[in-house]
């Protein structure tokens, strides 16, 4: 019975191949062959073949072809599944209109497991955008807007990979508005992972190549990050999502788009309370503290104007005497064969936006004499505890081979060296009678031309140093520290990166980047 069955496939086959203009009279014929979707395995893989072939001819029976396929896509038998998928591209090649809907199909089925399988509906996917770009996305981002997890999940990291690879011949520009719309619509709800991949589509549209569309991205981090709440630092969510947000923002920031938002949020409302944000955050491999202010620091290059600087340089000043203390009774003898406990790192930091910011106010240091001779003494003490480091440091890199810079323990002191450097240089500047800002350094963690993804978000982890040349546990409070070295460096550089973490989403899926619950991945 099975082989008349399949017999009869074949022959329904040759007839419909051979009617031509007349192959509307053969229905009876196609519908038997829509039949076969219930027959054997070897029937399903023939009308999983035949049906897309001659499902133009018969378009009464377009929706019912079209069912029939999905039912297929849902056999139990891979090959049959395989089969199916690869030809559902075929049913929107004469009818667009059916576009969205099979998209949004194959994108259900990205949850597959299988990577031959899954490498189908990618192929069958890649497929429809060339038939038709806007149809394919709108199936896509139902699926992101409404699916289930993995779904949603593998669905935002296919359009992020694949988007990038997509020509101006798909992306149009009716395209690529609709694109922009639905991403936004995404990021109402997300996740950190999700916003990271949003956005990395939205720098590939025309908003990621003008003035203005880095202003419009600017904006969209600015709502996710919350700027217009007080920072609740206590809480690891929020000091993730501060960090998340504001590597993203840094990317877009020059000369014509401003950090201004962020910086007064900074100063105003992180320093302020940064003692009280835990340093050792769950899943984070480095001080919360020193990211921060790095990311203060870097923020500080792109702001131009302030309002009221004088209230922003007030809390980065009290913070920065935190770690410049007056020299007591005997430091000046003892840096002589002492190593004073400071915090180089975070001086380099603070100093480096006090410079900046001190551009927009100069009467802040100026003005003040009480303020200048207290802060001259404590910048004097620093200097000559910077240059006793620094000439440590020269000489254990003195003499080494390119090959032996290369190694992860003197890349820590080549970048300690620059970190005091940097450090000397300012405080050059500001212990002139009246300060001044001439200087213009090169943050110790970044590179001289980061590029616009990587060398930009790159963050190492304090260099630390113990006197007897030990690597300093990682999670205590000494993990900010520079000391003077007695030995052997640190052996770690680390990336900021809160893994395992997840958040950012509300509703349905636990917490909203604005929202409620949240916790996060890892994402940067």
């Amino acid at each position: 019975m099975a082989t008349d069955s399949i017999d009869k496939i074949y022959k329904i086959y040759d007839v419909l191949s051979a009617a031509g203009d007349k192959i509307s009279e053969h229905e009876a014929e196609y519908l038997t062959l829509l039949e076969a979707v219930k027959g054997s395995d070897k029937e399903k893989r023939l009308a999983a073949q035949f049906i897309s072939k001659f499902f133009k001819s018969f378009p009464n029976l377009i929706e019912k072809s079209i069912e029939s396929q999905f039912d297929l896509c849902e056999d139990e038998d891979a090959m049959i599944r395989k089969h199916a998928v690869r030809d559902l591209p075929n049913f929107c090649k004469d009818h667009k209109e059916f576009t969205r809907k099979i998209a949004d199909i194959l994108t259900q089925l990205l949850q597959i497991d299988d990577a031959a399988e899954l490498s189908v509906v990618h192929s069958s996917l890649n497929a429809l955008f060339k038939i038709d770009a806007k149809g394919t996305f709108g199936g896509v981002f139902n699926q992101i807007l409404s699916g289930e997890e993995i779904v949603r999940e593998r669905s935002i990291r296919f359009l992020s990979a694949r988007y990038k690879t997509l020509g101006p011949h798909i992306v149009t520009k009716d395209v690529e508005d609709y694109v922009i719309a639905e991403v936004k619509k995404v990021l109402q709800d997300v996740t950190a992972d999700e916003f990271k991949l949003m956005m990395d589509i939205l720098s590939e549209t025309r908003l990621g190549k003008t003035v203005t569309g880095h202003q419009e991205l600017v904006d969209l981090v600015v709502e996710q990050a919350e700027l217009d709440q007080p920072f609740g630092g206590t809480e690891p969510e929020n000091v993730y999502r501060l960090i998340a947000c504001t590597r993203h923002a840094l990317r877009y920031f020059s000369s014509q788009v401003d950090a201004s938002k962020f910086i007064t949020y900074m100063c105003e409302d992180v320093l302020p309370v940064l003692s009280g944000v835990p340093k050792t955050l769950p899943e984070a491999e480095s001080d919360s503290h020193l990211e921060l202010l790095k990311l203060t620091a870097e923020l500080s290059k792109h702001c131009t104007t302030l309002e009221t600087p004088e209230n922003k340089l007030q809390h980065v000043f009290s913070v920065l005497l935190e770690y410049m203390p007056l020299p007591a009774e005997g430091d000046a003898e003892k840096l002589a064969t002492e190593d004073p406990n400071l915090e180089f790192s975070y001086v380099e930091c603070l100093l480096f936006v006090l410079h900046r910011l001190g551009k927009l106010h100069p009467d802040f240091l100026a003005a003040n004499p009480d303020r200048m001779k207290d802060f001259r003494i404590r910048l004097q003490y620093f200097a000559r505890a910077t240059q006793g480091y620094m000439k440590k440091l020269k000489e254990m890199l003195s003499g080494k081979s390119q090959a032996q810079l290369k190694s992860e323990e003197n890349a820590i002191k080549a970048v300690a060296l620059k970190t005091t450097t940097n450090i000397l240089a300012l405080i050059k500047d500001l212990f002139h009678t009246p300060p001044i800002y001439k200087s213009n350094i090169i943050l110790s963690w970044t590179s001289v031309a980061p590029k616009k993804d990587e060398g930009a978000f790159k963050r190492h982890a304090p260099i630390t140093f113990d006197g007897n040349g030990a690597k300093m546990p990682r999670k205590s409070d000494e993990q900010a520290r520079y000391q003077p070295p007695g030995g052997k460096y640190s052996e770690r550089i680390t990336s900021y990166s809160p893994r395992g973490a997840r958040g950012f989403r509300g509703g349905r899926r636990g917490g909203n980047f604005r929202g409620r619950n949240r916790t996060w991945r890892n994402t940067y």
